[in-house]
């Protein structure tokens, strides 16, 4: 006698069911809250754009596109040109990074691969704290500490040893865009530690075995095969960084000068767009100055929008290339 199989039934299929039914289940209900919440985040950026544009209106009819090419901030003559703040907003974030990166990955990549697991643990509560202190204090910081550093010691001896190099020539004042720079620094550094940490931290045993497997040394293994895996993480570390170096305000404020100046010398002092806006909007009188100001801000997020979606272009091609030469 042959054997009989029941197959059970597979039931409705759920894409099915009525819209009513799927509603008393719940179904509907937390599709359309959690969409809600996720297209406020669309709706405030469109809002923050549409504000920082209607309330520019007078500067952009005014300057036009010569506002971000013109030298000239003067409040009483009512002439603004919003290019020295953006040059020292891009200076001070590139000197951040160019001291924060090595330091950052280097730090990152000892405490995720050779350091013992109880020392990691206890430096990265130490740096999580760093991460979680206010702008105000790193500011206080530069002022007390690194400033008169800068002036007495570092500056001084840069000058000496390579004055004949634009970038280190001009007197040595203490502050200025190395100095706001050094200080940014101080302030991205954690959150490159942090990141990276996670990132070397997540991958997989596997990699690491298979390279020392093949006699690779334990700094080989993390090097070529550890640091390459995550790769696309740690760009995004970066980018970070470099996106709160970019809006940092009150401690760019109190160590750059305050000066809306443009020169090759990183002693100089200088200006950045979240410092002026801090600075002056308070004061502001006349609807074009408040409106120059709002511009600024304007300007400020389109760069930091600009910046990103490069950071995001740059992470889309690295994971792609990692992807594409895992399967070679």
């Amino acid at each position: 006698m042959a054997a009989t199989t029941t197959v059970p039934s597979a039931g409705p299929i759920p894409g099915s069911r009525s819209f009513l039914s799927r509603l008393r289940e719940g179904d509907e209900i937390a599709r359309l809250i959690t969409f809600l919440f996720a297209a406020s985040v669309v709706l405030v950026t469109v809002l923050l754009i549409f504000e920082l544009w209607q309330e520019s209106v007078l500067p952009r009819h005014k300057f036009g596109l010569h506002f971000f090419f013109t030298r000239v901030w003067d409040p009483i003559a009512e002439q603004f040109g919003a290019l020295p703040f953006i040059y020292g907003t891009l200076i001070t974030a590139t000197v951040s990074l160019v001291i924060a990166v090595p330091l950052g990955i280097g730090a990152a990549i000892f405490l995720a691969e050779l350091a013992p697991a109880r020392l990691s643990d206890a430096l990265e509560f130490f740096i999580d704290l760093l991460a979680a202190v206010p702008s105000v204090i790193y500011g206080l910081l530069g002022v007390f500490i690194v400033v008169p550093v800068m002036r007495d010691y570092v500056q001084p001896a840069l000058k000496s040893t390579l004055g004949f190099l634009p970038l280190f020539a001009g007197p040595a004042y203490g502050i200025g865009f190395l100095t706001a720079g050094i200080v940014l620094a101080i302030m991205v550094i954690p959150y490159i530690i942090s990141v990276s940490r996670e990132v070397l931290m997540s991958v997989p045993r596997d990699q690491r075995e298979a390279a020392l497997g093949l006699g690779s040394t334990r700094w080989e293994s993390t090097w070529k095969v550890v640091v390459p895996f995550a790769r696309a993480g740690i760009m995004g570390s970066i980018f970070l960084a470099l996106a709160r170096a970019l809006g940092e305000t009150m401690a760019v404020t109190m160590v750059i000068g305050n000066t809306p100046t443009i020169s090759a010398s990183l002693f100089s002092p200088g200006y950045s767009i979240a410092a002026v806006i801090a600075n002056e909007f308070t004061e502001a009188t006349g609807a074009l100055y408040t409106q120059a100001l709002i511009e600024l801000g304007l300007v400020l997020f389109l760069l930091t929008f600009l910046l990103n979606g490069v950071a995001r272009l740059l992470l889309v091609f690295t994971t792609q290339r990692g992807g594409g030469t895992a399967h070679a």
